[in-house]
């Protein structure tokens, strides 16, 4: 049984090629909108999360240490 909803998309259904392109179109359109920032701005962020990474990796490795040290001197007491 065919319904009018199917009869519909059935007839409005495009070419592999269409959506290809519409799809192309639509992605190139939204990377233009997209604010793309300078090399200054670029090396600025870049260091912000190399330091941010740094002290966040220093701060996991004083608490891994302090644990550590706690937990075997209650095992071996």
């Amino acid at each position: 049984m065919v319904t009018k909803a199917m009869a519909k998309t059935a007839n409005n259904k495009t070419s592999l090629k269409d959506q290809v392109t519409r799809f192309m179109r639509g992605s190139w359109a939204e990377l233009k909108k997209v604010h793309w920032p300078t090399r200054k701005e670029l090396i600025i962020y870049t260091g912000v999360v190399l330091v941010s990474v740094l002290i966040v990796a220093v701060l996991l490795w004083i608490f891994d240490s302090a644990f550590s040290f706690l937990l075997s001197k209650l095992i071996l007491r």
